[in-house]
C-alpha cells in the first residue's frame, strides 16, 4: 500500500525531534518555488540556492540535513557541487539527492560516482520525493546514531583498558609488596621449627605446619599473579626462537615434578618461529605440569607435544596427556581467571596458570582450546604465526 503524505510527515516526526533542514539547489526559480512548497507542507525548513556558489555560502552559515540538487547550472553543474561537498570534511556525509531532467543511464552513472546518495528524474512525483528525502534522512539518522555509539563504545573501552592496567599495576605491585613479609614468615616459622622442635607438643608441631603449608601455597598465589601482572605490562620484541629449545628449558624447570611422578614426556620435532622466549617457556612449562598435576590414580602421566604447519601460515600446537579429563561444560572456563574445577587439597593450584596460557598465546596473534575427555586425558590446542 502506497503511504500518504500524512504518512510520510508523521514517520519525520517520530524519526526526528528536530526539524530537518533541507537545502535546494536550482537555478530554475520555478523549481524551487515547487520543491519548497511540497517539503514545508511536510514539516521540514527549506532553504534555497540558485547557483553552486550561494549552495557553498548556505552550507557555511547552516549544515543541512540533506542536499537536493540539480546537474544542469551555470558555472558550477551538480556533479562538480557534489564532488565539491563531499571533499570537505563538514559537508562529506550529508547524502544528496540529484533531481534532473537528464534521464540517460550514464548521467545517473555519473551522479551516484560524484557522490549522489539517490536520483529523482524530472518531472517528478510528489509521493516519490517524499517517499526518496525519507529514505535518505532515515539513513542518515542511522548513520549518525552508530557513529555516535561508536564514539561511546570507543570511550568505553578506552576507559576499560586504563582500568585493566590500574587493576594490573595494582596486582603487579601490591604482589610484589606482599613477597617480603611472607617470607619471613615463612623463615621465622621454619626456625622457630628447628630451634625448639624438642620442646612442641604434637600439637604445636602440627600448628606450625599448617603456617607453613598456608605461607607457602600464599606465595605460589602471588608468584601467579606476578607472571600475570607482567604479561599486561611491555614485554620484549618477538624475535626468532628455537620451540626446541624452549621445551628443554620448560622440561628443566619442571624436572622434579616429572622425575617424582614418573612421568614420561615425548615430542615431534619443533619448530623455530617469531616469539617471546620467556613468554613461550611459561607457556610450554604450565600446559605439561596441568598433565602430570591431573593425572589419575595409579597412572603414570604420559604426555606428547605435537607441532604441525598449518597452510603456511601458522603452526598448530598440541599438549596431550592421559589425565583425568575435564568435563564440556568446563572447557571454557578453565581459561577464566581464579576459576577452579576441584579443591585445593585435590590438586593444589590457584586457578591462574591456564588465564596466562591464553594471554601468551593471543599476545602472539594466536588462539586456544581444549579437547578432553573424561578419564581418558585433555589436549590443548594452540596456534601461533608462522612468521
Amino acid at each position: 500500500m502506497e503511504s500518504t503524505i500524512e504518512e510520510n510527515t508523521l514517520i519525520n516526526k517520530l524519526i526526528y525531534s528536530h526539524k530537518v533542514n533541507i537545502l535546494v539547489v536550482d537555478d530554475c526559480p520555478n523549481n524551487l518555488r515547487v520543491l519548497s512548497s511540497i517539503l514545508t507542507q511536510n514539516g521540514y525548513i527549506v532553504r534555497k540556492a540558485l547557483d553552486g556558489e550561494i549552495a557553498i555560502s548556505a552550507c557555511q552559515k547552516i549544515l543541512p540535513d540533506l542536499i537536493l540538487l540539480d546537474i544542469m547550472m551555470p558555472n558550477m553543474d551538480g556533479y562538480q557541487l557534489c564532488q565539491y561537498f563531499k571533499q570537505n570534511e563538514k559537508t562529506r556525509h550529508i547524502p544528496i539527492i540529484f533531481i534532473s531532467a537528464l534521464d540517460d543511464v550514464l548521467d545517473k552513472v555519473k551522479a551516484f560516482n560524484s557522490g549522489g546518495a539517490d536520483y529523482i528524474s524530472k518531472p517528478f512525483e510528489v509521493k516519490e520525493v517524499l517517499a526518496r528525502v525519507t529514505n535518505q534522512l532515515t539513513i542518515r539518522q542511522l548513520y549518525n546514531a552508530l557513529t555516535e555509539q561508536n564514539i561511546q563504545l570507543q570511550k568505553l573501552n578506552e576507559e576499560l583498558r586504563i582500568a585493566n592496567a590500574e587493576l594490573e599495576q595494582f596486582a603487579y605491585i601490591a604482589s610484589h609488596d606482599l613477597k617480603s613479609p611472607l617470607q619471613s614468615i615463612i623463615g621465622y616459622t621454619q626456625l622457630i621449627s628447628c630451634k625448639y622442635e624438642k620442646d612442641f607438643a604434637p600439637d604445636h608441631k602440627r600448628y606450625l605446619e599448617h603456617i607453613v603449608n598456608a605461607a607457602w601455597r600464599m606465595k605460589r598465589l602471588i608468584d601467579d599473579l606476578l607472571d600475570y601482572s607482567k604479561l599486561g605490562k611491555e614485554t620484549q620484541e618477538l624475535e626468532l626462537t628455537d620451540c626446541q629449545n624452549v621445551l628443554e628449558e620448560a622440561l628443566d624447570n619442571l624436572r622434579e615434578e616429572i622425575n617424582s611422578s614418573g612421568a614420561t614426556i615425548t615430542h615431534s620435532p619443533l619448530p623455530k618461529l617469531m616469539g617471546d622466549r620467556t613468554q613461550l617457556i611459561s607457556l610450554f612449562q604450565n600446559l605439561i605440569s596441568n598433565g602430570i598435576k591431573f593425572r589419575r590414580p595409579q597412572v603414570i602421566p604420559e604426555i606428547k607435544i605435537l607441532a604441525q604447519l598449518k597452510n603456511s601460515s601458522e603452526w598448530l600446537f598440541g599438549v596431550q596427556d592421559n589425565g583425568i579429563g575435564i568435563e564440556p561444560q568446563y572447557f571454557e572456563r578453565i581459561f577464566e581467571i581464579f576459576q577452579r574445577l576441584h579443591s585445593y587439597r585435590e590438586y593444589p593450584g590457584n586457578g591462574i596458570g591456564m588465564t596466562i596460557c591464553k594471554k601468551i598465546v593471543e599476545r602472539h596473534g594466536g588462539s586456544i582450546w581444549v579437547e578432553s575427555q573424561v578419564n581418558k586425558g585433555t589436549t590443548f590446542y594452540f596456534t601461533i604465526p608462522s612468521q
